[in-house]
């Protein structure tokens, strides 16, 4: 069975990596050059860690990640705490694995690590442009930039937001939703306040926010700080640290050092589809953001890609296998993006009543509601061993 992953991000090796798992091979193509050697940090929720520690990569997020003591909810004028919710030990003890935060970039050098060992070196195919696709009843044959072409069973779009795998079962677009984002690694010893057990904090502000957490063993933190904005920026952009700082007059001084202390920022436009009709025609499939983009403020961009990634290889070989991948996974996925959509009215509301009963709320939140969230596992059916402790593939 000739299967091929378009797109090399989380998505695409965790979806290469289960594959293996289940004794499937496959060829990932990604249009980039080379492995990815600048990106910011990404929050790994236990759900997301779950599958990761069965690919073996346990021993890897332990020696590389940050496992967050808490995520502190805090208000953006006076840096007063409106809720705590422990995760650490606490969350380890409940779920059977940590919250991880890293970099982005030292998780994809992990996942290629895996797919290499298991699936041979060359599995990922760097520089191979997917420019589009036709279906037949034979099988799917995928045309890249320069002319080649390749001949596939089965395809998986991992190719994120603006997928071009997605343009042949669908055609609807991304939405901008109305805020761009900054973004930035740190280095916390430029803030003296970050001492202590590292945890993720978010200050909440009328129309805006912002996060930082710490990215493992680099020494930095990763700040996001959201901003309105009419129009999307172009794409990945430079950001300007003077109209960033603006935006962010008269917020705590915590908030300020930080914007401070950033070296260079990315500016982005943050988009969404609230109305995803198809993930899968024939033999053709996506996952992740090319199936589901969601906005960042539950942070499970990424853990949702990973769950996708790993229900889809349970099920790859089956006859019906795509239907009953969208069929487990739509559920999830619709309840997720309404917890998201619920949170992003919620998160920057003007200081006021409704405000004040929102902060009431929070306070009350426990690790417990995160249940349903963090609390999921792969269907019984693909449930094999953890790998955790034969990492030789991670460490060798």
């Amino acid at each position: 069975m000739r299967i091929a992953v378009v797109g090399a991000g989380v998505g695409g090796l965790v979806t290469a990596a289960s594959l293996a798992l289940e004794g499937v091979r496959c060829v990932v193509f990604e249009r980039a050059g080379g492995p990815p050697d600048v990106g910011g940090g990404i929050q790994i929720s236990p759900n997301g860690a779950r599958v990761l520690h069965r690919l073996g990569l346990g021993p890897a997020l332990r020696a590389a990640a940050a496992r967050p003591a808490a995520l502190e909810l805090r208000r953006w004028q006076d840096g007063r705490l409106i809720a705590r919710t422990e995760l650490g030990a606490e969350a380890e003890k409940r779920y059977g694995v940590p919250y991880y935060t890293l970099r982005r970039t030292d998780l994809s050098r992990m996942l290629l690590r895996v797919v290499e060992a298991r699936c041979g070196a060359g599995t990922v195919q760097f520089g191979r442009q997917c420019v589009g696709l036709d279906e037949s009843p034979h099988g799917v044959r995928l045309r890249f930039a320069g002319g080649q072409a390749y001949d596939a069973d089965l395809v998986v779009g991992a190719d994120g937001l603006h997928s071009v795998v997605r343009r042949a079962i669908a055609g609807d677009a991304p939405r901008f939703a109305g805020h761009a984002v900054y973004r930035a690694l740190v280095p916390a010893a430029r803030l003296p306040w970050l001492s202590g057990p590292p945890r993720v904090t978010v200050w909440l502000g009328p129309g805006q926010h912002c996060v930082c957490y710490p990215v493992g063993a680099s020494g930095a933190v990763n700040l996001v700080a959201t901003v309105e904005a009419g129009q999307a920026p172009d794409g990945y952009t430079r950001g300007d640290a003077r109209g960033l700082a603006d935006a962010y007059q008269g917020w705590h001084p915590n908030v300020g050092a930080l914007l401070a202390a950033a070296g260079q920022l990315v500016h982005h436009g943050l988009f969404h589809r609230p109305s995803t009709r198809v993930w899968h025609r024939g033999r053709i499939a996506v996952v992740g953001d090319a199936a589901h983009a969601m906005l960042p403020f539950l942070a499970q961009g990424a853990t949702q890609a990973i769950e996708d990634a790993a229900t889809l290889a349970a099920y790859a070989r089956e006859p019906d296998g795509l239907a009953r991948y969208e069929a487990l996974r739509r559920p999830r996925v619709d309840r997720v993006m309404a917890a998201v959509r619920e949170i992003a009215t919620r998160m920057h509301l003007p200081d006021g009543p409704r405000q004040r009963e929102r902060d009431r709320r929070l306070a009350a939140t426990r690790l417990s509601d995160q249940d349903w969230l963090y609390g999921w596992e792969l269907p019984p059916r693909s449930r094999r061993e953890p790998s955790d402790d034969s990492g030789a593939e991670v460490r060798r």
